[in-house]
């Protein structure tokens, strides 16, 4: 039994990649800061189970791999997916949103994957996925903090890559463009409060970044992270994956 973590795991991409993993036969213990939300996705398979924990506080992610590895083992797969962010010009972001922004982004991340290294290490066997964004490999107007905190995890991911490359355990990062979620659709809406711009208008103009013309789907992102977890992509570290259309050319 190989078990798998998924933080963010009640919504979104983090929903898809771990309905993925339970798909494919692994144990997936869910994690988020929403314990009603995480139980309503955990329904959703046999595999899947829900554990509240927020990915900024170190103590609860603690607590999370110790309770989650009694019951289910040791974790196997660590996908660090939490995030978010909010749309602002450079030049009203204030230090607590900056602050916010890299905590839960790249921070999150960091202490997400800390607790399963040396074990991985020392099993020599592990597979670690980041999910950044096409902010950690370009910039983006108005979202300063979050590319900020997305270039981070990139550069997370390729020093842990380095670090873990003799041990047999794989980093990676998958780093899609706009996603068809509950996030980008605040994303729209924040656009048609600033702007006055119609929802379609809107959608329109986010989706053209996309040179296919289109949002990204979940379970593209989900697809990306089982073939990094899988046995044919043991030679594929420190990679950052970018499920885009083509925009990062």
């Amino acid at each position: 039994m190989t078990h798998a973590l998924v933080t963010g795991g009640g919504t979104g991409v983090g929903r898809a990649i771990a309905l993925a993993l339970a798909d494919a036969g692994h144990e997936v213990t869910i994690c988020g800061r929403r314990q009603d939300v995480l139980d309503t996705a955990a329904k959703a398979h046999k595999n899947l189970h829900a554990i509240a924990a927020d990915v900024t506080d170190h103590a609860a992610i603690s607590a999370l791999y110790e309770k989650a590895e009694a019951a289910r083992g040791p974790f196997d797969i660590v996908i660090a997916n939490a995030g978010g962010t909010e749309s602002a010009p450079a030049h009203r972001v204030s230090v607590a949103q900056w602050h916010q922004t890299l905590e839960t982004n790249l921070t999150g991340a960091f202490l997400t994957v800390q607790p399963a290294l040396s074990p991985m290490a020392k099993r020599g066997a592990g597979r670690i996925v980041f999910i950044a964004s096409t902010a950690g490999l370009k910039g983006y107007a108005y979202v300063a903090p979050y590319v900020a905190a997305k270039h981070g995890v990139v550069g997370l991911m390729r020093a842990l890559a380095a670090e873990l490359a003799t041990k047999g355990v794989t980093v990676n990062a998958v780093c899609p463009g706009f996603v068809e979620t509950d996030m980008l659709a605040g994303s729209v809406a924040n656009i048609v409060e600033k702007t006055g711009r119609s929802e379609a208008e809107a959608r329109a103009d986010l989706s053209a970044v996309n040179p296919q013309g289109r949002f990204i789907q979940p379970d593209e992102v989900a697809a990306a992270v089982l073939y990094l977890v899988g046995d044919g992509a043991r030679s594929i570290t420190g990679q950052a994956l970018s499920v885009s259309g083509g925009e990062t050319w």
